[in-house]
């Protein structure tokens, strides 16, 4: 029987179901992330690929017109977040969804078709005694080449992470992270450091935390009814009876000093957002908080945590090194993933929007300040991708 693609015609409830009944699904491809995304303009665009009644492969297609102009009023921008989903090693298959997906990009007018799939690379730190490649996902990076993929210049989402097996029991997981890390969890617990569940109520808190770890390590976030938007989705998903976001706060002496946003989708969670003061970062909450997350975690069912984020090169010149440190003392493991690929389309307009699109971000992040509360910038979505 023969693989044939078609619009998905259902509903958001139906559509997470299907999906986590495929490899690899991811909460990037869920329905809930592509609805907070028509907010800020992109279309979703679901497509299924079916032997029969039995799904092969799915694609949650975001899809987002490019408004610059006459020349440009039929162009978009298409991309799959971590996706499609699909058994890789299926080669007919593969080539078939490729296929069909650079047919699509043409019919939707699309400047370029980003993709980036969890096709794993390898595990560990390259160079290390434990790291060990993955002979499939380089096979599809060599055959996305001779296609006419590239590897984008725009890696939206991190290609490189750190997965923990919570399918250990909590002494197997605390056992295998770096004792300077168990130190400091039973310090945290020593100093008083209290972890508890926020409310939305917490919302403007977290908020204001997350702005300040922006501003001291450096790096840009959105505005707040973004966030806002997000946690709301995920924290009351349709049709759903469990929230599939909630939120932990660290307290010394009933004071905030930490906090992250805690994902689930399909038996994994996702640490997404972080955030801290530079207040008590002596008793070490952040520590705490993580173990408080990962026991959460488990309690849920959830049998990997995913920490969602590593460098893309294992060195100390990385702007991710340190985070990395901490998420490597945790006890998990580097995995290594293909990364965003862009079929292009229009070579000349894709050339003048990948390098028009760096210097857009370079202008954002010098304009990028915190001041007092009522002269605080905050830098807006625009063109920029999920």
């Amino acid at each position: 029987m023969s693989v044939s693609m078609q619009p998905f015609r259902g509903d958001g409830q139906e559509w997470d179901r299907l999906i986590q009944r495929l490899p690899a699904p991811h909460l990037l491809q869920s329905w809930e992330w592509a609805s907070v995304k028509e907010q800020y303009g992109w279309e979703k665009r679901p497509m299924l690929w079916m032997e029969g009644n039995t799904p092969r492969a799915a694609a949650m297609l975001l899809r987002k017109p490019l408004r610059w102009g006459g020349f440009a009023a039929r162009l978009s921008l298409v991309y799959l977040p971590k996706g499609p989903l699909l058994d890789w090693e299926d080669v007919s298959l593969r080539q078939q969804v490729l296929d069909d997906l650079q047919r699509l990009a043409h019919r939707f007018g699309a400047l370029f078709l980003k993709i980036d799939p969890d096709v794993i690379l390898g595990y560990g730190v390259p160079g290390r005694e434990e790291a060990r490649e993955e002979a499939t996902g380089w096979a599809i990076a060599g055959e996305l080449e001779r296609r006419g993929w590239r590897f984008s210049p725009e890696q939206v989402q991190f290609r490189n992470t750190v997965w923990v097996d919570l399918r250990l029991d909590e002494a197997q997981l605390l056992a295998q992270m770096k004792q300077k890390t168990r130190y400091n969890i039973r310090l945290a617990e020593r100093k008083g450091v209290y972890v508890r569940l926020a409310t939305p109520a917490d919302w403007p808190l977290l908020y204001e935390m997350y702005a300040e770890t922006a501003q001291r390590d450096g790096f840009i976030i959105r505005e707040r009814e973004y966030y806002y938007r997000v946690w709301e989705r995920f924290s009351h998903p349709e049709g759903e009876a469990a929230p599939r976001a909630e939120a932990l706060i660290a307290e010394v002496e009933g004071e905030a000093v930490a906090g992250l946003f805690l994902f689930s989708f399909a038996g994994r969670a996702y640490y997404l957002y972080g955030m801290s003061r530079a207040l008590h970062r002596e008793k070490m909450p952040t520590y705490l908080l993580q173990w408080e997350a990962m026991r959460r975690a488990r309690a849920q069912g959830c049998t990997m945590y995913d920490l969602w984020g590593a460098p893309d090169e294992f060195q100390e010149g990385d702007r991710l090194w340190g985070v990395f440190r901490f998420k490597e003392g945790l006890g998990g493991q580097v995995v290594r993933t293909l990364g965003a690929w862009d079929y292009t389309i229009w070579p000349f307009g894709y050339r003048l929007f990948t390098s028009w699109l760096p210097r857009w971000r370079a202008w954002q992040r010098r304009r990028y300040s915190y001041g007092a509360s009522e002269t605080r910038k905050e830098v807006r979505e625009g063109v920029s991708f999920p």
